[in-house]
Parts: C-alpha cells; structure tokens; sequence
C-alpha cells in the first residue's frame, strides 16, 4: 500500500516535516516536469518545444491545456497569488503565532523582493545587494527583514539556493550564493518584459535538471573566475558552464578558460544551444544543451 499525504504548503514544508511526522515518512521532492517530461507530455517538436519550455515553463497543468496567453497567464497568476503568496503569509502568521510577532507582514514588499530575485538569477546576491536595491528604489529596509523575506520564499520552494564552493580550497564560501526560480513560466509572468536573458534562462533550466539527477549543486569559484556549477555526487565532481552560444571566439575562451585552469580528472562540460561548436577539447566536452536534457 502507498500512502501519500499532500496538502498547502503553510501546513506541510519539508522544514517542518519531521516535527509533523517524526521521522516515519520518505520525502519526496517535487519539481515541475523536465524538458524531456513535457517533451514526452506534449508531444511537440524538440526545438518547439524548448522554446515552449523556456517561455511558460514545465508546471503540469501548462503542459496539457489548451493553450492561449491568455489562459497560460491566468493560470499562472493564480498559483503564484493563490497558492505561493497566500501560502506564505499564512504559514508565517501560525509559525510566528505563539512568539506574539510576525515576520512576513508586507506581501507588497514580498512580491517586490521576488520580483527583484527573479530578474537576478545567474548572478550572485547578498542581503546587503538585496537591500540597497530597495533602499534605491525608496524603501527603508534592513538587511536582517530582507533575509526573513528571502527565506520565506526558499522555504516555500519558490527559490532555491546554491552556495558558493571554492574548488581550489574545496571549501563552501559564505558569501554571494546565487538563487534559482522553480519555474521559468512564473519567472516570466511576474517580470516585466524589458529584455530575454537566454544564457542566465538556459541556466535555471540546467540547474533543476542537475538537483532532478540527483546532484548537489554549487557554483564554483576558480581564482578570479566562476565555473556555473560544480555538482557532487558519491564523491565523484563534475564542472559545468552554461552558455547560449559558444560560436564568438571570446565567448568561446571565456567559457573554456576557468575549465583549463582546473587542474584534476573530472568531468569537464560546456552545455551551449548553438551545434557548430560541439566536441571535444582538450578533454573539455561541448554538448548542445536540448540533447543533455532529453539525455541524447
């Protein structure tokens, strides 16, 4: 007999967990569909549907409907209002309840703060950069509330962090994690439309798929240079950079420079949209990323 409990987040999040249940469950966690899932559930065109992917993201119910913008934005308005924003508040109400306070009072400031972290994905942040981006934009604030706020948003599976590891000292770094957005289709439904950031989407895409693989993911720190991500698992390292195209020479040696630089056997790889620059060099594979997604 399986048994699956399910329920609002304010009421069930893996921190709380094993105070609910102590002990006597298996956590599972949930991820939208990978591209190589809602290949399978749409049926589509491989480059049609990665260019779906991109745009509304891999939340089951996208995939499956029939789609108009329209109703692709409705629905995606109502799970991050409904579901993600109503969740949090709630949640914070009863977990701050018996100490008399709450943290996350300000749903305003919340979506602000999301909003703000959706737009910076691929680049490292701190709650000091947190908070002088708001204090600009003519809020008082303290780093100390930016950092409940973020939290709020982690714990609630919105974002999700990667820490920063020296890969010279083999040590994790305090300082400028990066964040990740669940789903590129609430990405781009709470962001205003000013540019496409392919290369830092491309990413976000990558760095679910390495946690679906089962990989702890960090970003890498090399000298004065960052590898996009190092990921571990059973001990074994695997260096990974995340570009959309590979086919300019200084892109080209960007990339592939803090990848020489590494000086152990590891798996090196480049995951890039462009096909005219795949191979191997030196020992450092370029893979077009559509193919590693689908596992090709």
């Amino acid at each position: 007999t399986d048994v699956y409990i399910t329920g609002s987040n304010s009421y069930l999040l893996s921190s709380e967990l094993a105070t609910l249940l102590s002990g006597r469950y298996v956590e599972i966690s949930m991820l939208p569909l990978s591209f190589r899932e809602y290949v399978t559930v749409t049926g589509r065109p491989q480059e049609d549907a990665f260019s779906e992917y991109m745009q509304t993201g891999g939340l089951p119910y996208v995939a499956v409907m029939n789609r108009t913008d329209e109703k692709v934005n409705q629905y995606l308005e109502g799970i991050y209002n409904t579901v993600i924003v109503k969740d949090i508040e709630e949640r914070q109400a009863r977990k701050e309840k018996d100490a008399g306070k709450r943290k996350i009072t300000d749903i305003a400031l919340l979506k602000t703060i999301a909003r703000y972290l959706a737009s910076v994905i691929g680049s490292p942040i701190s709650m000091k950069s947190v908070t002088d981006y708001l204090i600009s934009s003519g809020r008082k604030i303290s780093p100390n509330t930016v950092s409940d706020y973020v939290e709020a948003l982690t714990e609630s599976f919105v974002f999700y962090p990667a820490e920063r590891f020296d890969i010279v000292g083999k040590q994790l770094l305090k300082a400028n994690k990066k964040l990740y957005m669940v789903d590129l289709g609430l990405r781009n439904h709470i962001l205003p439309r000013k540019r496409y950031d392919l290369g830092f989407s491309i990413e976000n895409i990558v760095y679910f798929e390495l946690l679906r693989r089962g990989y702890q993911v960090n970003i890498g720190k090399f000298g004065s240079t960052e590898v996009d991500f190092v990921v571990q698992k059973q001990g074994i390292l695997t260096y990974y950079q995340v570009t959309a195209n590979m086919t300019a020479e200084e892109t080209f040696e960007r990339e592939m420079r803090p990848l020489r630089g590494i000086q152990d056997n590891y798996e090196k790889i480049v995951l890039t949209l462009d096909r005219f620059s795949l191979g191997n060099y030196e020992g450092i594979k370029v893979v077009n990323v559509i193919d590693w997604l689908l596992g090709i």
